[in-house]
Formats: structure tokens, sequence, C-alpha cells
């Protein structure tokens, strides 16, 4: 199997609502397998640095002041396709944009408060799960993997 990994992150929004263990159930029972979770509350600098490529968008402002208003909780995600599948499971950045059955389509409505964010890529799934467990994630071999993939 070809695998790669995604980082997820739940946003204040979707901690303040007690939405994280739902969406950690999505992506278990899509059978993707967690290597790393853990609550942060991050820096400014630190939400800069993981927002770099926003940063001359006019509402680069108020993303870092929504994402410092509340913890967030981060996850490392592992599976074949878990990049494009993640961001399929999450929907659209506009929740209203969003089909029924994705995270943002059944979970949120505004563009600003959307819940969670996925990585747009496997190089930026690498370069954000460095960044937010610097001491590395969890690798280890799921017994079960056989009834999940070909």
């Amino acid at each position: 199997m070809a695998s790669e990994r995604t980082y997820i992150m739940v946003k204040p929004d979707g901690v303040e609502r007690g939405l994280v263990g739902e969406i950690v159930k999505r992506f278990e029972v899509k059978g993707f397998k967690m290597l790393a979770i853990q609550m942060f509350k991050p820096s400014e600098e630190h939400l800069k640095e993981h927002y770099k490529d926003l940063a001359q968008k006019p509402f680069f402002p108020k993303l870092v002041s929504y994402m410092l208003s509340a913890p967030v909780v981060g996850m490392v995600w592992e599976g074949k396709g878990v990049v494009a599948t993640g961001r399929k499971m999450l929907g659209e950045t506009n929740p209203a944009a969003s089909a029924a059955g994705t995270i943002r389509g059944d979970y949120c409505i505004d563009v600003g408060k959307n819940l969670c964010h996925g990585s747009d890529s496997v190089e930026s799934a690498e370069r954000e799960i460095s960044l937010w467990f610097p001491n590395g994630v969890t690798n280890w071999a799921r017994g079960f993997d056989s009834l999940i993939y070909e």
C-alpha cells in the first residue's frame, strides 16, 4: 500500500462546540490511522508560520485572531490517498458550498468559522506535521489493515 500522511486541525469553533470526537470518528470509520493528536494553544508567531501562504490576503489578520481565540486540536492521519480524501471529508472551504455528509456541510455555515483545516498536498502536510509535531509522531503497524486495503 502506498501510504501518505496529512495534518488535520480542529479549529477553535470546533473545539468549543465539542466536535473533536465527531471529526476523529469520521476519519477512524473511514479507515485512516491516527499517528498523533494533541490540543494546542498556539502563539501568534506559530499561526503566522502555519498560514504563511495566506499572509497577503485581506482576511489574514482576522484569521489569526480567530485562531488565537481558543485551543485547537492537531492530528496526523495516515493512509492511502489521505490528503485528497481528507479534504473531501472536510468539504469546501466555504461551508455553504459543501455537500451534506461532509464535516463542513453538516456542522457549519460561514467560511470564517469552518471548523477545521486539512493539508492541501502531501508536501504541505509534511511541512505542517513538522511544524505542529516537531518531536515526531507515533508510527505503528495496525493489525487489521488487510481488511481496509487490497
